[in-house]
């Protein structure tokens, strides 16, 4: 018998985030959105209850969960904010799990347990200004040079690669040529500070203001051969594993904003009264909020799919894709939905859903495009093959 139901220790967590996230995000970060301010305190909160650690064993100073528990945290962060919710998705699922998922032993024991406690950040820097939904055409190169590795290249769009506390940066590069004549490319752990590496000043976004995002320029950057992350020319496999295992996060994060819609919206429409009734009590506004909850919760149950899959060790892909595809474009039409339904107070930023409608799009648009999920899933049912 088929139960979505969450397990004890995942309602426990939802439940203990839940409240994280109403006590002490929601007071502050509209506040912080609105200075396009990183939240150094909350992150630093979120490091103490264990979030970053959540699907790392405890050797390497996790928690000892699994990757379903970091998406029940996000989904329950994106309920009231996404620039929070983003931090620690990208902080996790691009910035350690490649070192954990590749990384050698001495790697892992490394980095890991600072980024695995939330007191360093791992950022991951495949994009580039040419090179977006066609990820393997990167012009970033890297050389050997006796025992190091000489990297020269620019990153676009970099999430956690700026802050105070950023501690790597793992980005991807050509090393070579395949015997076929393709480009063969790597991944390159390369701290922060490193000589050469220039972070550029953070972008004027739309939405999640509150997160960190940046371009990099690499220079000559010259790291040691011990950083080369999970074997020359594996780097483009790597990252499609991390990008398909990193769709099921973003879906969740799109889950919570669609909830956080749902939940504005029923509360205000109870509360506003028009025409001397609350608006909900008009089927017009009735409607728009069923068909809210309805793309949420189906979201919801594809990802938790998509999440199981991963988690039984079987092919996920699929699943992930569908759960991106669908949850970002209810993001997107349930933020339009609950802006309406405020109407002019929707358009002002010191009401939640209007920080929703901002953050929505860009769900659309990272860790794959709607018109990507639509290509690998055409391609998974043979269509054009």
């Amino acid at each position: 018998m088929l139960d979505f139901r969450l397990s004890a220790e995942h309602e426990e967590l939802r439940k203990t985030v839940e409240a994280f996230a109403h006590d002490a995000v929601a007071p502050v970060i509209g506040d912080f959105y609105e200075r396009e301010e990183f939240p150094y305190d909350l992150v630093r909160q979120m490091g103490e209850m264990g979030l970053f650690g959540l699907p790392f064993p405890e050797e390497y100073g996790g928690m000892g969960g699994d990757y379903f528990a970091l998406c029940v945290a996000i989904e329950e962060l994106a309920r009231v904010d996404s620039s929070i919710a983003i931090t620690l998705e990208a902080a996790v699922s691009l910035g350690a799990m490649p070192i954990y998922r590749f990384g050698t032993e001495e790697q892992k024991r490394t980095w890991l347990p600072n980024l695995t406690t939330g007191k360093t950040l791992g950022a991951f820097g495949l994009t580039e200004s040419s090179s977006g939904s066609d990820a393997g055409d990167i012009a970033t190169t890297a050389v050997r040079d006796g025992d190091d590795w000489v990297i020269n290249g620019a990153k676009v769009f970099i999430t956690n690669s700026g802050t105070d506390i950023t501690g790597l940066i793992t980005v991807t590069a050509k090393t070579g040529v395949t015997a076929d004549g393709e480009p063969e490319i790597s991944a390159l752990i390369v701290p922060s500070g490193t000589p050469g590496l220039t972070v550029a000043p953070k972008y004027s976004k739309v939405g999640w203001n509150a997160s960190d995002t940046h371009e990099l320029f690499l220079d000559d950057v010259r790291v040691p051969s011990a950083n080369l992350l999970g074997g020359e020319g594996r780097g483009y496999a790597q990252f499609l594993r991390i990008l398909d295992e990193g769709r099921i996060a973003i879906a969740a994060l799109a889950v919570g904003l669609c909830q956080g819609c749902v939940d504005e919206s029923v509360a205000y429409a109870n509360e506003r009264q028009a025409f001397g009734r609350s608006i909900g009590s008009n089927q017009s506004i009735a409607f728009k909020i069923a068909d809210m909850e309805a793309r949420t919760h189906l979201g919801r149950l594809s990802y938790y799919e998509a999440g199981a899959r991963l988690l039984a060790g079987e092919p996920f892909k699929h699943q992930a894709a569908i759960a991106k595809l669908h949850t970002t474009e209810a993001a997107v039409t349930n933020a339009r939905e609950a802006t309406q339904i405020f109407g002019g107070y929707g358009f002002m930023n010191e009401y939640p859903v209007a920080r929703f409608w901002r953050d929505s799009k860009v769900l659309e648009i990272g860790e794959g495009t709607s018109e990507v999920q639509r290509m690998l899933i055409a391609r998974q049912l043979g269509v054009g093959r």
